[in-house]
């Protein structure tokens, strides 16, 4: 019965994110880890309706999010016209997508997926829809020099924008070299390496490195682009210990300043893709920057999440509290709804996943 219930999910990504055309090569790069190979069987399955050429792979999970996929399946990557990556730890920031998307690969990221995500949540979300207000806040990014970003949490930091494009990652991939994750709809970008400075607190979700949401917020000293201290309880402890096994100065990396554009996820659960797109709500990526515009490749990438974010560029505010203040028209706007009643929403899905 969850095949039959999937399915639904499947053929949107297929035939509406990924716009799969009859005869393209699909590759289905997936790992043993459940529910991957499911996942895949689904997509592998829409894909097949579509009349498209269907491989699928199986490769070993790797061991942190942004590590590198094995030799052949980066052949299969460059060999492809889509490819759909519904895999357990991301390969998305990896140099062997990346090479695949200079050759024209469009590329769909499905990490840690679960199969519930196939039938409800962000996958309902109208991306059509949402893709002109994803393409303006990326825009946005484009024309900045600065971006203020803040939160009650105590989140202060500022961040240079000068020269860096903004990514715009509306669920759609229907042009060739092209990259989105789904279904978190985001408009990002890359700051200015060795500029940042001040103070971010994550007290929404890392959930990257599987850590979900956090039982304390997690707080980063930023200085000259790069965290230089970090406090907090349980997770920030963990945070230690795995840049300290990189042995990689470059994991303390400010690589990615986002904005969630989703308005059917939820914040936070500690699902990947469910909180990087909840509506509202801004993380800041470590580590490799290299796939967003930027110049670090490193040897992680992950995300720190946070409530109720105030974003401003160049003293515009794309965010007011948590609330977009941007339309789906692309148009500044005044909030629809009260920023308060963001909050008690995030706190009942916290309270669930706990």
């Amino acid at each position: 019965m969850d095949a039959f219930l999937m399915m639904r999910g499947a053929r949107k990504i297929v035939e509406v994110c990924a716009a799969v055309k009859s005869g393209e090569r699909v590759l289905i790069v997936t790992d043993s880890a459940s529910p991957m190979p499911e996942i895949a069987e689904c997509l592998a399955a829409a894909a097949h309706e579509r009349d498209a050429e269907v491989v699928v792979t199986v490769m070993s999970p790797r061991e942190v999010d942004g590590a590198e996929p094995p030799q052949a399946v980066i052949d299969a990557l460059k060999a492809s016209h889509v490819a759909l990556l519904p895999v357990s730890y991301s390969i998305s920031h990896s140099e062997g997508v990346r090479a695949a998307m200079t050759t024209g690969t469009r590329v769909a990221s499905l990490v840690a997926f679960t199969k519930d995500m196939l039938i409800r949540g962000g996958i309902e979300a109208d991306f059509g829809k949402l893709r002109k207000r994803c393409d303006a806040v990326a825009a946005m990014f484009t024309e900045a020099t600065e971006a203020v970003l803040t939160s009650p949490g105590g989140t202060n930091i500022r961040l240079q924008l000068k020269g860096r494009p903004g990514n715009s990652h509306p669920c759609i991939v229907d042009k060739p070299g092209k990259f989105t994750a789904i279904p978190n709809v985001e408009a990002n970008v890359s700051p200015v390496e060795g500029e940042g400075e001040g103070i971010a607190v994550f007290d929404g979700s890392i959930p990257n490195l599987r850590m979900g949401v956090v039982d304390a917020p997690v707080r980063v000293e930023v200085r000259g682009g790069s965290i230089v201290n970090i406090e907090g309880g349980r997770h920030a402890d963990i945070l230690r210990r795995i840049w300290s096994k990189q042995d990689d100065p470059s994991v303390y990396n400010i690589a990615q300043l986002a904005v969630g554009l989703n308005p059917e996820c939820v914040p936070f659960t500690g699902v990947w893709l469910n909180d990087h797109g909840a509506e509202g709500t801004v993380h800041l990526g470590i580590g490799t920057s290299a796939s967003l515009g930027g110049h670090t490749q490193s040897s992680l990438h992950f995300d720190g999440m946070m409530y109720r974010p105030t974003l401003r560029l160049d003293g515009k505010t794309v965010i007011e509290d948590g609330v977009v203040m941007i339309d789906f028209d692309g148009k500044p706007t005044a909030p629809s709804r009260s920023a308060s009643k963001a909050r008690p929403a995030a706190e009942k899905s916290e309270a669930r996943v706990r």
